[in-house]
């Protein structure tokens, strides 16, 4: 039987899905899920909570640019379907915003510090999950605190002006995480940012002893 367009095989207790562009079987997380409304409008569903069934494409800007030339949404729908005019810009600003919300409930929830000596601190005192630093900041600073915080995942996606609105402020060039569901949250969706922004940087955190938590869905990229 033929296999429908952007269903995977579980693997690992993982849900996977097939892109619809390269015909990879990766993790859901590390995808792009889109569904097409009722009017045939192409809807971006970061969230992957959209009723309807799901498109999967890999989180590239060329590739999210090739499938509405090349009508990839159309044949895996198999219906018309209307693509939105800067779709990649789009889905960068979005996924954007949802790491600055997701920084920004950490804070709220005592989970988030900014500055380079309240990360510091945190590295130290091994209450940080993810070092997050300002694309435009210094790169010695940001390698001190990776240094600091050695079991920590890096991220470096969001410029200072963008980390610092999760801080009510103009500017945070350093930040840090705690371990939980918004540290996890804001890898995922730093590294579909990644394949976003020229210069962005997702490093992975080293794998945990058994029966710790893990923040394993980060890598580096670059482009």
């Amino acid at each position: 039987m033929r296999a429908e367009p952007g269903l995977g095989i579980a693997q690992g207790g993982a849900a996977q899905r097939r892109c619809i562009a390269t015909g990879e079987i990766r993790d859901r997380a590390a995808l792009l899920r889109f569904v097409v409304g009722p009017d045939g409008a192409l809807v971006a569903d970061l969230a992957a909570r959209l009723p309807g069934r799901g498109l999967w494409l890999t989180a590239r800007r060329d590739i999210v640019d090739q499938a509405g030339v090349r009508r990839w949404f159309v044949r895996a729908a198999r219906r018309p379907v209307v693509v939105p005019p800067g779709l990649a810009d789009r889905i960068e600003a979005l996924l954007v915003q949802r790491c600055i919300d997701a920084i920004g409930l950490a804070r709220r929830a005592g989970l988030a510090v900014a500055g380079f000596e309240r990360v510091a601190e945190a590295a130290r005192g091994g209450r940080t999950a993810v070092v997050v630093a300002g694309l435009d900041g210094a790169e010695s600073g940001r390698r001190k605190l990776r240094a600091l915080a050695h079991d920590a995942a890096l991220v470096c996606v969001l410029t200072a002006a963008e980390l610092g609105a999760a801080f009510g402020r103009d500017q945070t060039v350093n930040a840090s995480l705690g371990s939980g569901r918004l540290a996890a949250r804001l890898v995922i969706d730093a590294e579909k940012i990644a394949g976003f922004r020229a210069g962005a940087v997702v490093e992975r955190a080293p794998l945990p002893e058994r029966g710790e938590p893990a923040l394993q869905h980060a890598s580096r990229h670059r482009k």
